[in-house]
């Protein structure tokens, strides 16, 4: 079923609207963090694994409906599980209280690249100031520089990479721009730079690969799609005023928004054009990793299927993860 030029510039809107809208925030929060950046660490000391042909395992933990479902924070606090926990900040203070905590799982990382004021919420919370000074902060050179001080009070220790945001405009482009600046003082060799996806998911699985050096990723909770059964309120209240009146029986509304199956679980999810890029993106970068690294969907839920994505449950990664390291 092809798209009309109409509904493509249609969902080209809602894209560009998503990517642009915070423009001026980005430059913003980035003035207000560089001074911190400076003085702060950089992603890259993270990079601790030496080699690819020695197992080290993953696991990055989203904010999808799935994980309560399948009650995968409990399963996961519940195991010996002995690698890297990757955690989005909206699901932090939940996965603490699951009992997934850096006493527990000693490499434990939390991630924030979006530049929204409100995510400050997601530090906001005893429990964060507990476990803080076991947790090692990721954020973006562009986040909310007032969610990074919560953290950073927190006892969450800081380290920077830049977010591959902008469209390609070589020397004109903000990332380019704000690249030079950071080596400016004190990082001589930049930051490392991440693709975000547009989403923090798909940044916790590219930091896993690119940053930590992972080989076997697994996903908990990246959904990147609404349940078959979601409400259309539900769905279209979270595109807020991107959207125009649409006629929900129309074909378009249809193609805008397709219900389709996962075959390797045999369940259907509907997509809405944002939920359509993060999948898109994530699927792509997936076909692009190099052999070595492994991606595992342990979601048990959602639109994540397809060539070099081999779905499984929690329990199953778990048991491989706990064979590989003994």
């Amino acid at each position: 079923m092809s798209i009309s030029k109409s509904e493509l510039a249609y969902r080209e809107k809602i894209l560009n609207n998503k990517a642009y809208e915070e423009y001026e925030l980005w430059i913003s929060n980035f003035a207000s963090n560089l001074n911190n950046i400076w003085n702060e660490q950089s992603a890259s000391v993270l990079s601790t694994n030496s080699s690819v042909d020695v197992d080290n395992h993953a696991i990055v933990i989203g904010r999808g409906p799935s994980i309560k479902k399948k009650n995968h924070l409990k399963l996961l606090a519940d195991s010996n599980f002995s690698g890297s926990i990757i955690c989005c900040d909206g699901k932090l203070i939940d996965v603490l209280k699951a009992g997934v905590t850096p006493d527990k799982f000693p490499n434990f990382y939390v991630v924030t690249v979006d530049p929204a004021i409100n995510h400050v919420a997601f530090y906001d919370d005893p429990i964060v100031k507990k476990y803080g000074a076991g947790i090692k902060g990721i954020f973006s050179v562009v986040s909310d520089p007032n969610t990074v001080e919560r953290a950073r009070h927190s006892g969450i220790k800081i380290h920077w990479v830049h977010s591959l945001a902008d469209l390609n405009e070589g020397k004109k482009s903000f990332n380019y721009i704000t690249s030079i600046m950071v080596r400016a003082k004190n990082h001589p060799k930049g930051l490392p730079a991440i693709q975000t996806g547009a989403n923090v998911g798909t940044s916790c699985w590219f930091i896993g690969w690119k940053i930590l050096k992972c080989n076997k990723i697994a996903l908990i909770g990246i959904n990147h799609g609404w349940n078959a059964d979601d409400s259309w309120d539900l769905i279209l209240k979270e595109l807020h005023d991107h959207t125009k009146p649409l006629d929900k029986s129309s074909v378009s509304f249809k193609k805008l928004f397709p219900k389709l199956l996962n075959p390797d679980l045999n369940s259907y999810f509907i997509l809405d054009p944002i939920f359509q890029l993060y999948r898109n993106v994530l699927l792509e970068f997936i076909e692009r990793s190099p052999e070595w690294l492994m991606t595992y969907n342990a979601t048990e839920g959602g639109s994540i299927f397809g060539n070099r994505v081999t779905t499984t449950t929690l329990k199953e990664f778990l048991n491989v993860a706990k064979i590989n390291s003994n």
